[in-house]
């Protein structure tokens, strides 16, 4: 389910372009889904480590979006 890309782009190494924000996008969307499904049976040690990678993907997703004020238009 996971990206497997996120340890590059930790080390700089990933390209960012279209592709790469829309992986993190349909990532993101299964993190919610995911977390929301363990929320929803009490299970807060197994939607923690989802809600870890969600906010580093909107960290990285934001600085990315910060870099590039044009895109934003």
């Amino acid at each position: 389910m996971l990206v497997a890309f996120v340890l590059d782009w930790l080390r700089g190494k990933a390209e960012v372009n279209q592709e790469t924000i829309q992986r993190l996008l349909e990532e993101n969307d299964q993190l919610i889904h995911c977390i929301a499904e363990y929320q929803n049976k009490s299970q807060a040690n197994e939607y923690i480590q989802y809600q870890h990678v969600l906010h580093r993907n909107l960290i990285y997703l934001a600085t990315i979006a910060d870099a590039n004020p044009t895109s934003a238009s």
